[in-house]
């Protein structure tokens, strides 16, 4: 794997990004939970669609850990389809015919965000490890000066699984009033010690490789190509059911009949891993993996609300629904099934669909028909309360 930097294509995606952008002057500052003023600063996103008049049917798709803004188009980076055309578009569960939707790239991102491979106007250089760090609460304040921008009073509805998802539970513990139905999936309302862990091993792996030169290899014209690599195929193991590992490789030997007695990758798996690792090298920012991750490892509603998760939606007229899937261990059932339990307690409206699939914690991001029915039927259900034809 090579350590040079990125090419011209992500590295124009961080400064002057291909999609829609809202700049916010120095005197304009983002309030971050760890006392940072950061101005000025920008947020890059795309929207679908056409806002209404009386501006009711906007949409807000949050993205996961290594998602962007791109949920329906092509990716300028990587050239391949948005990541959410299953659930996103004319016709889908959240309609573009209808809705005007909203997708923005997080901050601490690497796609036009303000993050650590940004310009710091301090110095010229990129931010690096003097980026702040960066909570999921942060994220959500960055939206809503976004949709304040725009000037949307209320969003119809947020939507987003696995750190999108919590994006959705903190707009909704955050701007009750703003958020008039939420549709998180597979995701929870705290990370586990046990997703912890699995992030640190990755940040571990990037900061390992030499090429990282602590946070400055944008400076220093490397990349820690080697270690973002292995971070990543680590962490896609964990997106995936054993189930979904054995239909789709099972022990088959790639390009060969025999194993050939050494490390080269011999098996399916691991060529389809090394994949994973290389083509994310190529399209994501080694220090913005480092900082989102961190990110949802601080994400905690309840020790926001003295350790109560239904204080934090307490007296919430949001219409709320959660969805899992049976195989998916990162976030498991029991995760949603609290969040549901906190909401009943909060006597919040909420449903919750459990949707039986093999296909571990990506199955939000495949062909999922009853998930896209439940979405389909919940969205449809509050669109006719919210008088959006």
């Amino acid at each position: 794997m090579s350590s040079a930097p990125l090419s011209s294509e992500p590295r124009s995606q961080v400064d002057d990004p291909s999609s829609l952008l809202m700049r916010f002057g120095p005197d304009e500052p983002l309030m971050m939970d760890s006392g940072v003023a950061l101005a000025p600063w920008q947020i890059a996103y795309q929207t679908y669609g056409t806002l209404n008049a009386d501006k009711s049917n906007a949409v807000l798709i949050c993205h996961a850990l290594t998602g962007d803004q791109h949920v329906a188009n092509d990716n300028p980076v990587t050239g391949k389809p948005g990541w959410w055309l299953t659930m996103v578009g004319p016709g889908k569960p959240v309609d573009t015919n209808r809705f005007f939707v909203i997708c923005a790239n997080v901050i601490g991102g690497c796609m036009g965000t303000t993050g650590p491979a940004s310009i710091n106007p301090a110095t010229g250089e990129p931010y690096a490890l003097d980026f702040p760090v960066v909570t999921i609460r942060d994220m959500v304040r960055a939206q809503a000066a976004l949709i304040d921008r725009l000037g949307i009073a209320s969003l119809f509805c947020v939507v987003g699984g696995s750190m999108g998802g919590m994006q959705v539970l903190q707009w909704a513990a955050s701007y009750p009033d703003r958020v008039f139905s939420a549709l998180p999936i597979a995701t929870a309302a705290r990370h586990s010690a046990q997703n912890i862990a699995f992030h640190e091993v990755g940040r571990q792996a990037v900061m390992a490789d030499p090429n990282w030169r602590g946070g400055r290899y944008l400076t220093e014209g490397t990349r820690p190509s080697k270690g973002l690599a292995v971070a990543r195929m680590g962490a896609h193991i964990t997106y995936l059911s054993e189930m979904a590992l054995h239909r789709k490789f099972g022990r088959n030997f790639q390009d060969r009949s025999a194993p050939t007695f050494s490390f080269d990758a011999d098996f399916q798996i691991e060529s389809y891993l090394r994949y994973q690792g290389i083509s994310f090298v190529e399209r994501f920012d080694a220090n913005s993996y480092l900082y989102v991750t961190r990110a949802m490892d601080y994400f905690d509603i309840a020790a926001e609300h003295d350790g109560s998760l239904a204080k934090a939606f307490k007296g919430s007229s949001t219409r709320f629904c959660v969805i899992s899937f049976t195989s998916d261990w990162l976030f498991p059932t029991s995760d949603s099934r609290a969040i549901v339990h906190a909401l009943n307690a909060a006597a919040a409206s909420v449903g919750f669909v459990e949707v039986e699939s093999d296909k571990g914690h990506d199955a939000f991001l495949l062909e999922e028909p009853e998930m896209f029915a439940a979405a389909r039927g919940f969205i449809d259900a509050a669109a006719r309360v919210r008088g959006i034809a």
